[in-house]
């Protein structure tokens, strides 16, 4: 192992360490602004640059490698005079309208011209021409206030494999934009939201409905109820300084109480719908394949290996990239739009109102399910079933707006029936957890028993692997399963959608079999989404995820099948899974998208 010094402070680390990472394990922070861990390191914003002893010129840290004997140095004259430079030429480009910016008093470029005490700004510079692309439901884009620093291209093309982002042009007139300067919403963009997450600037954003939403809350004419999903109760807390991973549930149920909310439910109960649904196509799906006539009453549910269909941005990946493969897509709903369909139908009958009266507010980790709530085929309740989508970070500055303190608020409980939930439907934040949640029920219904895993968790497709997989072998199946009997259950979970690419690629090659798969857009599932509180690293995931376990783990219930308020649902208004009204309400088709 290579051994260097850094200010003079001896460390040694492996070969094939950056400069950027020796010095953090000397304790030394370097600045960033391009930096990506474990993703991108490309010095391309050159704030990073060091001083390399018999180097002619500075160096970027997070770009060069450590080799035996190096010495370095982080805090000379040289090296803060070249980063202010740095800085101060970007902030002479940089059209920031800090005041009035969403990203003020969190913003990367912000902060590092604060810790390097860049007070004013010697160089005129010449402001890009600004252009704001409003053009898809999820997601604005500001060239005026991108610094070139090219973290979305990395994370669409490299992370998402969508590549709907590139650097276009050369020297001043560069541009980062979709190609030949269309919209968004003329290429494959699928508004998962991940280039917003990890700007540093304002430049790329989600659509903002916090003003839609205080006009609801504002109109006595309208019954505002809203529903949060499991991600957002590991991470709002984030937003007020809590640190990452700890539980807010009752804090923010609170919170939503004292903005006027008529009623606060809790994505998770149709989380446990979904599961009911889903399990059960699953199963028709084995049942049509494996039993000889056995396609239920001539009703055709889909091919095998089906694919989970609760993330937005992986069924608009699919559209595009493979739609042949749509009739792969479980037709069930995400839970977001089964609760709209149930809100403005069921709650609706039993509160006397219309749906029309009723407006549903979605607290989403995701910016792509304000590009769900809008698709056209989301309206089963007569009416647009979801009306408005706040991501974490928008519902914490409608809490800072309202001036409520949210640290000082008390512990309460979700209203009843569309707030009652299990542990199952807790884990669909998650990576692995909708597979784990399904395998929960569905395993249970076929042979009468609990998983054959450890505390219910099926360890295999946990984690921040980018594939992973389990199997187990069905056996002492009920008689009306019985040809599942000796069945070696095959499932996979992939999270981010390049791993996606390689999972659809190895099962069309013929490499992989599989009866079932779990895809999450984003990179550790919901709980990484481009709505949640930035900047989302592996660490912080890895909390956010222990988080949603421990709220799991610590329910009485943990099982989807087990909630009484969906058991009382389908006894008073859905039937039985798959039913007429459920197929009608919660269950959807998908449309084949151009590739431009």
């Amino acid at each position: 192992m290579p051994k260097l010094t850094i200010d003079n402070i001896s460390v040694e680390v492996p070969a094939g360490t950056t400069v950027l990472e020796a010095a953090q394990k000397a304790g030394v922070q370097i600045p960033t602004l391009c930096y990506m861990k474990d993703v991108q390191a490309i010095g391309a914003c050159r704030v990073c640059t060091v001083e390399v002893e018999g180097a002619r010129a500075l160096v970027a840290s997070c770009a060069m490698s450590v080799s035996e004997g190096m010495k370095i140095k982080t805090n000379t004259k040289r090296v803060r005079e070249a980063r202010r430079t740095v800085v101060e030429l970007l902030l002479s480009e940089h059209d920031g309208d800090c005041q009035t910016c969403p990203r003020n008093e969190d913003c990367e470029l912000q902060k590092v011209a604060h810790e390097l005490g860049v007070r004013e700004i010697h160089y005129p510079g010449g402001k890009a021409a600004r252009y704001q692309d409003h053009s898809t439901p999820a997601l604005t884009r500001d060239t005026a206030k991108c610094i070139l620093c090219r973290r979305c291209v990395t994370v669409c093309n490299n992370v998402q494999g969508v590549a709907a982002l590139w650097p276009q042009n050369r020297g001043f007139k560069t541009v980062v934009g979709p190609a030949f300067c269309h919209e968004l919403d003329d290429v494959v963009c699928v508004q998962c939201g991940q280039c917003g997450a990890v700007c540093p600037v304002g430049a790329i954003t989600e659509q903002d409905h916090i003003g839609m939403v205080w006009d609801a809350l504002d109109d006595p004419a309208k019954h505002v109820i809203v529903q949060t999903a499991p991600a957002i109760r590991a991470a709002l807390g984030e937003c007020f300084g809590y640190p990452p991973g700890t539980r807010v549930t009752g804090k923010m149920t609170a919170a939503l109480r004292r903005l006027g909310f008529a009623g606060v439910f809790d994505t998770n109960f149709t989380a446990d719908l979904t599961i009911i649904e889903e399990g059960t196509e699953l199963l028709m799906r084995l049942k049509q394949v494996l039993k000889p006539g056995g396609n239920g009453h001539g009703r055709h549910f889909g091919p095998l290996p089906m694919f989970t269909s609760c993330s937005p941005g992986w069924i608009k990946f699919m559209e595009h990239f493979y739609p042949d493969m749509t009739p792969n897509l479980s037709t069930c709903k995400s839970p977001q739009q089964m609760f709209g369909a149930i809100a403005k139908t069921y709650y609706a009958q039993k509160i006397g109102k219309r749906p029309e009266d009723l407006f549903v507010v979605s607290v989403m980790p995701c910016t792509a399910k304000k590009f769900e709530c809008q698709r056209p085929e989301m309206d089963d309740s007569g009416v647009q079933d979801v009306d408005a989508v706040l991501t974490t970070r928008e519902l914490a500055r409608m809490i800072k707006q309202a001036g409520i303190r949210f640290e000082q608020l008390p512990d309460e409980e979700m209203d009843a029936p569309l707030g009652l939930s299990t542990g199952a439907a807790d884990i669909f934040a998650n990576t692995g957890g909708v597979m784990e949640a399904a395998l929960r029920t569905a395993w249970e219904l076929v042979t009468g028993r609990e998983l054959p895993f450890d505390k219910l968790h099926v360890a295999p497709i946990q984690g921040l692997e980018g594939v992973k997989e389990a199997s187990a072998k069905i056996t002492g199946a009920k008689p009306e399963w019985s040809f599942l009997e000796g069945v070696e259950l095959k499932v996979a979970v992939a999270h981010g959608l390049g791993n996606a690419r390689k999972v659809i690629e190895r099962i069309r090659s013929g490499q992989a079999q599989y009866h079932f798969i779990e895809i999450m857009t984003c990179p550790g599932g919901c709980i990484g989404g481009g709505g949640q509180p930035r900047t989302t690293t592996n660490d912080i995931r890895e909390k956010r995820i222990a988080a949603i376990y421990a709220e799991d783990e610590s329910r009485k219930l943990r099982k989807s099948h087990e909630n009484p308020a969906v058991q009382q649902l389908y006894k008073e208004f859905l039937g039985v899974p798959l039913g007429e009204k459920s197929h009608h309400l919660l269950h959807t088709k998908y449309t084949a998208r151009a590739r431009v």
